[in-house]
């Protein structure tokens, strides 16, 4: 069933065929987990808002409309399922990032030892920018700039009009910026002529 067009599986799961269910599942089980993992900050967890989202899929299918494609539908449950857990658990999150998904994935033979200190560095450092963000713009980030979705998925996905997902990613990214320059990991920008004029 793998080369089964998504939208004949997602019909067929809608009228109670397990097995195509069970296609979706794989197909999408990788996206959907690393998402909660990063959500989440740890593998039981992650794994728990999987299967709670999938679980969540498979009830509320006979109610899915198609308006938004099935992997946004799928990341809105997922998101939701993070969300609730960490909220209902109350517990201290952490943000997993690896080496490819930071575009720092540059073998080690290419690097001199100081280079993969400062690199080791500045992956932790965004680890920890992410952890210090609120849960609405760390949400919006990790979808936007590790999981590429657009605009209009992410406003699909977590269910909240464009100009908030666009706000959350402009004051998201200004926050992590702000984080890493005060950890000393990047230098902050160079103030104006115009702003120069004015302290003078």
């Amino acid at each position: 069933m793998n080369d089964i067009p998504e939208q004949q599986l997602v019909k067929a799961a809608r009228g109670g065929d397990a097995d195509a269910f069970e296609t979706l599942v794989h197909r999408y089980e990788k996206r959907v987990y690393a998402l909660t993992l990063r959500m989440c900050g740890n593998s039981s967890d992650a794994q728990e808002a999987a299967q709670e989202a999938f679980l969540s899929a498979w009830q509320s299918l006979p109610f899915f409309r198609g308006e938004a494609s099935f992997a946004t539908w799928l990341y809105r449950l997922a998101s939701n399922a993070s969300v609730d857990l960490l909220r209902r658990e109350k517990r201290q999150k952490t943000v997993s990032l690896d080496d490819e998904e930071l575009n720092l994935n540059i073998p080690d033979s290419l690097l001199t030892p100081h280079e993969e200190a400062e690199r080791s560095e500045l992956r932790e450092a965004i680890r920890s920018g992410l952890k210090s963000l609120p849960d609405d713009y760390r949400a919006v980030l990790i979808l936007r700039e590790l999981h590429q979705l657009s605009y209009r998925e992410i406003s699909d996905a977590l269910d909240v009009d464009m100009g908030t997902v666009k706000s959350r990613i402009n004051r998201g990214r200004k926050r992590l910026c702000e984080f890493l320059t005060t950890a000393g990991n990047f230098l902050p920008a160079a103030p104006s002529k115009k702003k120069e004029q004015e302290v003078r």
